[in-house]
C-alpha cells in the first residue's frame, strides 16, 4: 500500500522537472527586442520556411513586415548611372538573369532582369529588383514607417585593385538625398558598413541617423576598438559565431548590439542567449512565435 501513497508524489516531482527542463530552455520574452527581416524574409530555403522570395526583393520585405516584423535589413549597391539599388550579390548572375557587377548596369537594365533562385523558387517567384528610392516610396504608405537597416556593400570587385572603394562618397550622398527625399525619420535608420572611413562619409551626410560597423567574429576585439575610436552606435555581428560574451562587452562599452542571421529554433535560441538589441533574422515567424507576439 505504501508505494501506491508515494505516486502522486512521485507523479508531482517528475512534473515539475518537467516543467522546469521547459522553461530553462524557453527563452524569455524581451519587449524591447527589435526584430527586423534579414534581407526581407532572408534567403531562399526548401523548409523550415519554405521561402521562394529573393532577399531585398520588394515582395520578401512586404511579407516580413506583414508577418509582424519591427522592420528590415536590406543590401544596397549604386547602379553605373549612380541610382541606389536593393541587390544582395554582387554580380547580377549570382541571382537573376542579367550578368555583370550592379556598377556595370544602369537602374534601367537592373529592374528589367528577373530575379534567379533555380528549381523550385522560380516556379513562383517572379520579381525584378527595385531601387531604393521604390521601396521608400511604397513604405511612405505604410500605416507607420518600419525600421531600416541598410547594409552598404561598397566592396565592388569589378573596380581596379586599389579602386573598389571610389564610388562610396557618391553612394553614401545618394543614400542621404533619398532619405531626405522621402522624410524618412532618423530615428528608423541604421546605416551598416565595415568600413572605418566610411562612418565618418555617413556621419556627415546623415546627421541623426545611428551608423553601425558590422565586425566578424575573428576580428572582434579589434572591431570594438574601431568601434569606440569612431563612437558608433551599434555593432553588428554574424549570428552563427556571436558569443554572450562579445555582447557583454559591446554592452558594457554603450553599444547597440545587432545581431544578423538565425533561423532554426535551436540557432534563435543561441542568439537570443547572447542579449542582443536587434535581431535580422531569417525566420521572422518563428522568432515572433518565441517572443510571444506570433500571429494568432
Amino acid at each position: 500500500m505504501r508505494k501506491y501513497r508515494l505516486l502522486p508524489a512521485v507523479a508531482l516531482a517528475l512534473f515539475l522537472m518537467t516543467l522546469a527542463a521547459c522553461t530553462a530552455t524557453k527563452p524569455v520574452a524581451n519587449p524591447k527586442l527589435v526584430v527586423l527581416g534579414h534581407a526581407g524574409s532572408g534567403f531562399y530555403t526548401p523548409i523550415s520556411p519554405f521561402n521562394y522570395r529573393p532577399p531585398s526583393s520588394w515582395r520578401g520585405i512586404r511579407r516580413a513586415l506583414l508577418r509582424g516584423a519591427d522592420g528590415v535589413e536590406i543590401d544596397l549597391q549604386m547602379s553605373r548611372d549612380s541610382v541606389v539599388m536593393l541587390y544582395h550579390d554582387q554580380k547580377m548572375e549570382d541571382g537573376s538573369t542579367a550578368a555583370g557587377c550592379i556598377s556595370q548596369r544602369t537602374a534601367a537594365e537592373i529592374t528589367q532582369a528577373r530575379y534567379r533562385g533555380g528549381f523550385p523558387y522560380d516556379l513562383i517567384q517572379k520579381e525584378r529588383p527595385i531601387s531604393f528610392d521604390t521601396l521608400l516610396a511604397r513604405l511612405n504608405r505604410w500605416p507607420s514607417f518600419p525600421y531600416i537597416h541598410l547594409d552598404l556593400h561598397e566592396d565592388d570587385q569589378c573596380l581596379p585593385a586599389g579602386h573598389q572603394h571610389d564610388r562610396t562618397p557618391l553612394l553614401v550622398r545618394q543614400i542621404a538625398r533619398s532619405l531626405a527625399r522621402y522624410h524618412v525619420p532618423p530615428a528608423k535608420v541604421l546605416f551598416i558598413t565595415q568600413e572605418g572611413p566610411t562612418i565618418t562619409l555617413a556621419r556627415a551626410a546623415m546627421p541623426g541617423v545611428r551608423v553601425g560597423l558590422e565586425i566578424a567574429s575573428d576580428e572582434f576585439a579589434f572591431g570594438l576598438k574601431v568601434a569606440k575610436t569612431e563612437r558608433v552606435h551599434t555593432v553588428v555581428l554574424d549570428a552563427d559565431r556571436v558569443t554572450p560574451e562579445q555582447s557583454a562587452q559591446a554592452h558594457a562599452a554603450g553599444l547597440t548590439v545587432v545581431v544578423f542571421g538565425g533561423r532554426s529554433p535551436k540557432d534563435l535560441r543561441r542568439v537570443l542567449a547572447t542579449q542582443p538589441d536587434e535581431i535580422e533574422v531569417d525566420n521572422v515567424k518563428r522568432l515572433l512565435q518565441m517572443q510571444g507576439r506570433g500571429q494568432k
